[in-house]
Parts: structure tokens; sequence; C-alpha cells
């Protein structure tokens, strides 16, 4: 369940002391994100994984005006890429804890979902 907007995420995580997963993506122009959520994000084993152990949130920035988001999300999601993405990757995975400190970042690997699980759990220890 992907979180609609980022301080609902926030107030989850520090509510339940969990980590917030942030995706910084393309969704309707980057093709590694795109990959990234179809072969990572939108399998089973991966929302099974998730609901138990992250609040996931999704800071996408769409180029197709039929994709806009809200004014609101947009500009949320620009406020968080000038503090989490400052170079602007895409995508960009960034694992936080309740406090919004950076327990790690990575971006797109040609792997199975195991291994980006499992490097998540390295990231949470």
């Amino acid at each position: 369940e992907w979180e609609e907007n980022y301080v609902t995420a926030k107030s989850k995580a520090e509510e339940s002391r969990g980590a917030i997963l942030l995706v910084f993506a393309g969704s309707d122009w980057c093709a590694p994100c795109i990959k990234l959520d179809r072969l990572v994000f939108q399998t089973q084993e991966f929302s099974r994984y998730a609901k138990e152990n992250l609040i996931l949130y999704k800071a996408d920035f769409p180029r197709k005006k039929a994709n806009s988001l809200a004014q609101e999300i947009t500009a949320t999601n620009k406020l968080l890429a000038e503090k989490f993405n400052p170079k602007g990757y895409f995508p960009l995975v960034v694992l936080l804890d309740a406090n919004e400190k950076v327990l790690g970042s990575f971006g797109y690997q040609k792997k199975p979902v195991e291994d980006y699980i499992s490097h998540l759990n390295s990231l949470l220890k």
C-alpha cells in the first residue's frame, strides 16, 4: 500500500517506529523506474514484505499532462527531492527511519526481488 501523501507516511512511521521507503520515480518516462516498479514493487513477495516492514511513499515526477499530480503533491515531491535526491537520480530508492535519517539508498539493479528484500533487511539492522 503506497501512501497518498508524505505527511501520512511520516506520521505512520513515527507511530510505528517504522521505516519509510521513499522512491523517486518518473512513472511515465523513466524506463528503469517502470522496470523497478513492475519487477520488484508490484510482486506479491515485496508486497508481503513491505506490509510488515515498511511505510511506502512514491515521489513521482510524471511528464505527461494526463498523468500530472495535484499541486500539493507535486510541491511535496519537489521538497523531498531537494532534501533526499539533490542530484536528481531516477529511480532512487531511499530508506529512512521515522526521524527521516537516511539508512541507505540505491537505484535500479537487474536483480531478483529477493535481493532487494535482503538489501533492505541489511539496511534496517
